[in-house]
This record gives structure tokens, C-alpha cells and sequence, in this order.
């Protein structure tokens, strides 16, 4: 049975606003403020990452330490989430004292029903089918399932996810690339590489793939996005995203030549 690359969301339309570890602009990354922010900006996509606390909560955060984005320091994976959740995730900046590192029934609680979840898996944790099978069945309980995405740089990661859970969609982050890998259903490249190929998007589209660049500060290349058909664009300022994006909804002629929006 082939399952979507992208699910369908009621009353969201292509290419998809995907929030890069929320709106990490306006609020401290991953938290819930930052979550929430996204949200209200008309995110289709929330965007996380994902490691495990020493007694295998799911938290989301991007580094494998706490140093860069809380008042702690030391590394997820030898702390409990009782210590974890004792830290401040504000990031250093004020009036986000209150922010913890999410856990990711907190994230699935606070999701809408017609916004989607993409969670990056972070650590080789993720090898354990064990870990992958509990990952399936606390979305599963979450409600929240039929419209989350896996994304990685590992593909083996994916595969793991994949054995247990094949109907939950996979997504390959790459730094290189010319040629879409045909494994994966998403294909987050890093942008240049579509100026290299610009027939990237049409290939990936052949094999019923969605492409997403990875590139979170997209609005100068929003036109060339868009003209490539690419499903869905990530950004760490989805307020701003969204606004780009309706403004050449109203006057697609403002989009440049390819060429001059690299």
C-alpha cells in the first residue's frame, strides 16, 4: 500500500508552511511558546527535534547537550526528565524565564487538528526498535499519527521507523545531492543543490516524492520555490513566511527570474 508523502490537512493548501523548531524569531527555539507562536503565524507543519531523557522521555530539543539552549549544562541523554524539566529553555532571552524543554506529549497536546508534525530524530537511540516502537505508539496515543512525518540525516534511522510503523511517512535531510534518493517519501536538500538541478522537484514528483528545501530563512527564494512546485517550505519566521507567501499569491508577477534569487 503506498501511503501519502504529505498529509492531507483540512484546509491547508501546498506548498506547506513547515515552522522550524517552532518560531524561533519571535520565542527561544522549541518550546511551547515557540510552538504555540507558529501556530498563530498559520504554520502548517510544526517542526521538532527529538532526543531521550536518561529514563526515555521524548524531549524536544536539537543539541545533544542543554548548554546552547537552557541555564543547564550536560548532555540529555544522562539526565532524568524530572531534571530535565527543573531547566529554563528561555535561551537567554528575557521574559521566556517560564520555557521548559517540551516533551513530546506536550508538544502532540497542544497541535491542532489540521496542523501536521515532523519530528527530526536526533540520536542513534532510534536504532533500537524498541525505542522506534514506543515512538509509534505514544503518537498513536497521542492522536496525532496519521499526520506526523519522520525526518533524519540517517537513513537507517528512517528504515528502523519504517519496520515498525511503514504507515508514517520518512523524510531524508541532506546536505548534497543532485539526484532524489527514491527511498525516502520527503526529500528535505539543502537549497543550493536546486539551483544546481532545477529538475530536482519534477524527478522527485515522478516517484510520488515531496520535496522541502532546507533552507529556514526562505523568503528570497520563495519565487523560485514556488515555481519548482515544491510541497512544502521551512522557516524559522513563519509569520513572516506566510506574509511572503500570500503577498506573491496576490501578485505572482512580483516573482524574479530564475537566477537572480539565490
Amino acid at each position: 500500500m503506498a501511503f501519502p508523502a504529505l498529509p492531507d490537512l483540512p484546509g491547508k493548501f501546498k506548498p506547506y508552511l513547515m515552522a522550524h523548531r517552532g518560531n524561533r524569531v519571535a520565542c527561544p527555539e522549541n518550546t511551547l511558546a515557540a510552538f504555540q507562536r507558529a501556530i498563530e503565524d498559520g504554520a502548517d507543519i510544526l517542526e521538532t527535534d527529538l532526543h531521550l531523557s536518561s529514563d526515555g522521555a521524548f524531549m524536544c530539543i536539537h543539541d545533544a547537550s542543554v548548554d546552547r539552549t537552557t541555564n543547564g549544562s550536560g548532555a540529555v541523554a544522562e539526565k532524568t526528565l524530572v531534571e530535565l524539566k527543573s531547566l529554563s529553555a528561555f535561551y537567554g532571552r528575557a521574559g521566556f524565564e517560564a520555557e521548559t524543554i517540551p516533551t513530546l506529549k506536550e508538544v502532540a497536546a497542544v497541535l491542532p487538528s489540521n496542523v501536521a508534525l515532523a519530528l527530526e530524530l536526533k540520536t542513534d537511540r532510534f536504532l533500537e526498535p524498541e525505542i522506534c516502537k514506543r515512538l509509534a505508539g505514544e503518537l498513536l496515543q497521542a492522536g496525532v499519527r496519521e499526520r506526523t512525518m519522520i525526518l533524519s540525516f540517517s537513513l537507517e534511522r528512517l528504515r528502523n521507523i519504517q519496520r515498525v510503523a511503514p504507515d508514517m511517512p520518512i523524510g531524508l535531510i541532506s546536505m548534497s545531492g543532485i539526484l532524489p534518493n527514491p527511498e525516502p517519501r520527503l526529500l528535505g536538500l539543502f537549497f543550493p543543490f536546486l539551483f544546481l538541478n532545477p529538475f530536482f522537484v519534477r524527478l522527485a514528483h515522478a516517484r510520488n516524492q515531496a520535496v522541502c528545501p532546507l533552507d529556514p530563512l526562505p523568503d528570497k527564494r520563495l519565487g523560485y520555490y514556488l515555481r519548482l512546485g515544491c510541497d512544502a517550505i521551512l522557516s524559522d519566521n513563519p509569520a513572516a513566511t506566510r506574509e511572503a507567501l500570500l503577498k506573491r499569491q496576490r501578485h505572482p508577477s512580483s516573482s524574479n527570474h530564475y537566477g537572480g534569487e539565490q
